[in-house]
């Protein structure tokens, strides 16, 4: 097979070039009572994942088109391979058999003199087997690239700590500014707007009472977000007076307001309730 796919070493009458070192020399010479068996030091130097990884190496390696396949040349190489892995007592996959069958009949048919009122419709010998190669390179391809995809436990390894044993660790958070708490409220004022239709008249709505509700509402949770102490359906009137007590509950220390980190969403909770 040309440039085949196994190399066989010389016997031992054979010349050959600094094949080894001893203690820092060159070794060249094989000594006069060596024995090497025949077939002791045949490698087989690529190995393929069926018949069609074998045409497709055979097609690429001696750059050929694979829609113009020289049948007769390929089926000769492919061939010999087969004959080679006979020669190291490889056993055989049957479907390398049944493709060297297929080249055969290929060849065979494209040596047959063809009908000339059917040459136009007479489809290529070649045909079938090259929609099967071009189908599996594309394959092959998109294999290759999935393989260098970054793989975890092979490129990528995951981390991991152990939590349980830290025990009351305080998070320090940010401070809020002012600045934060009104640019909030605008974006609350600015979809009560969008939910209002038409002016209602309510009964006046007092500071401390929201702000007795506010309390009462965060009795049941670890904290609310900023947005969730507003009741949109009193409109603006109803969203200022509980934006005036949630300041004045802040004032008074009987909340506190937080951020988990800058630019996060405001929450609020009740005073002292950080380590619960």
């Amino acid at each position: 097979m040309d440039g085949g796919n196994a190399a066989r070493l010389p016997g031992a009458g054979a010349a050959m070039q600094s094949f080894a070192m001893v203690n820092g020399a060159p070794f060249n010479k094989l000594p006069d009572d060596l024995y090497i068996p025949p077939d002791a030091l045949e490698v087989l130097l690529d190995t393929f994942e069926g018949p069609l990884d074998l045409l497709l190496y055979l097609i690429r390696r001696q750059n050929l088109d694979i829609v113009n396949i020289p049948i007769a040349q390929i089926t000769h190489q492919y061939i010999a391979y087969i004959q080679i892995m006979g020669e190291l007592n490889l056993e055989l996959a049957a479907e390398y058999l049944v493709m060297a069958a297929l080249l055969a009949e290929i060849k065979s048919r494209m040596l047959l003199p063809r009908q000339p009122d059917a040459e136009e419709d007479e489809e290529d010998p070649r045909a079938t087997l090259i929609r099967r190669l071009q189908e599996y390179e594309l394959i092959k391809n998109a294999a290759e690239e999935i393989d260098q995809l970054p793989r975890i436990e092979r490129d990528i390894f995951e981390v991991g700590v152990d939590v349980s044993t830290l025990k009351n660790v305080e998070q320090n958070l940010p401070d809020i500014q002012l600045k934060e708490m009104l640019l909030a409220f605008q974006d609350v004022l600015k979809r009560v707007e969008q939910l209002s239709h038409h002016q209602i008249t309510k009964e006046p709505l007092s500071v401390r009472e929201r702000m007795s509700t506010i309390l009462e509402n965060l009795k049941g949770a670890d904290s609310l977000l900023f947005s969730q102490l507003f009741i949109r359906k009193e409109g603006r009137h109803g969203v200022v007076v509980s934006f005036l007590a949630i300041l004045e509950l802040s004032k008074e220390r009987l909340i506190d307001i937080i951020q988990s980190e800058p630019f996060a969403e405001i929450r609020v909770r009740t005073a002292g309730t950080a380590g619960s």
